[in-house]
């Protein structure tokens, strides 16, 4: 991954807006297929990028990936991906990013990439995330080899978060792309016992440090929708839509912080 080290973000032209279509946890299946693709549908060409944040699949079968990659195929929108925690279920982590990527999703997983949209160029960060807990119930890096590993996987998340924000620091927009919540701002509303394993604010220092304008996570159904980390705006996009399938950002050469279109 080639790292820019330009320093701050090349201001965005007042009039450049981009319009941004996201959804975690579809969770697709043959059993949701038919809404799946309708919404895919009517969403297509209203906007200039989809974002989904992680849990494409039910259980991370190839057979779920297929009937997503038939839904994605047609979408002339362009598509980013990351992976959740249903998509590595099965085992199948390989063989699913290669079904979805043939019908031309792009997965970060992690990653990141960069696209000129209405004039202005873009940086996407995608990552995984991981389950590490907050203030007060951080897991350690100490003890059974089993528990430092998930340590350890989760301070792997957090090295390529940081990579790629560096990699796009001199894009005017960039936006980060998770499925684990890097704040507790946005899972409250879920039970305070499970937070640990609902993300970690050690996701929340790469995007404190290089502040990004927009963090879309999934993960938490019943957390809540917004939350802020320094400044910088984060959406939990898994909390259900009312009245459609998908939350539509708007982010703007004007403002710093994007509009939530209704």
């Amino acid at each position: 991954m080639e790292v820019r080290t330009n320093g701050a973000p090349a201001e965005a032209p007042e009039q450049a807006t981009i319009r941004i279509a996201a959804a975690g946890d579809i969770h697709v299946s043959d059993a949701n297929a038919e809404a799946t693709e309708t919404a895919f549908r009517e969403i297509d060409g209203t906007v200039d990028l989809i974002l989904l944040a992680g849990d494409l699949t039910t259980l991370g079968e190839r057979s779920q990936a297929e009937v997503l990659a038939r839904i994605c195929e047609p979408v002339e929108t362009p598509i980013f991906a990351v992976l959740g925690n249903h998509d590595w279920h099965s085992g199948c982590r390989d063989a699913l990013v290669d079904t979805v990527e043939d019908a031309g999703v792009r997965v970060l997983d992690p990653g990141c990439a960069t696209r000129y949209v209405n004039g202005v160029e873009l940086g996407i960060v995608g990552a995984k995330g991981f389950v590490g807990g907050f203030p007060g119930s951080h897991l350690p890096d100490f003890g059974e080899p089993s528990l430092r590993e998930v340590y350890a996987e989760t301070g792997e998340e957090v090295e390529a978060l940081d990579e790629g924000l560096r990699a796009v620091a001199a894009c005017p927009f960039r936006i980060v792309l998770l499925h684990y919540a890097p704040t507790i701002d946005t899972l409250r509303g879920e039970p305070e016992a499970i937070w640990s394993f609902l993300g970690t604010d050690r996701l929340a220092a790469p995007i404190i440090e290089h502040q990004p304008d927009l963090v879309l996570h999934g993960h938490a159904h019943a957390g809540s929708f917004e939350g802020d980390l320094a400044g910088v705006p984060v959406f939990n996009v898994s909390v259900p839509v009312i009245g459609r399938d998908f939350w539509v950002f708007e982010l703007s050469g004007a403002a710093r912080h994007p509009a939530e279109i209704h």
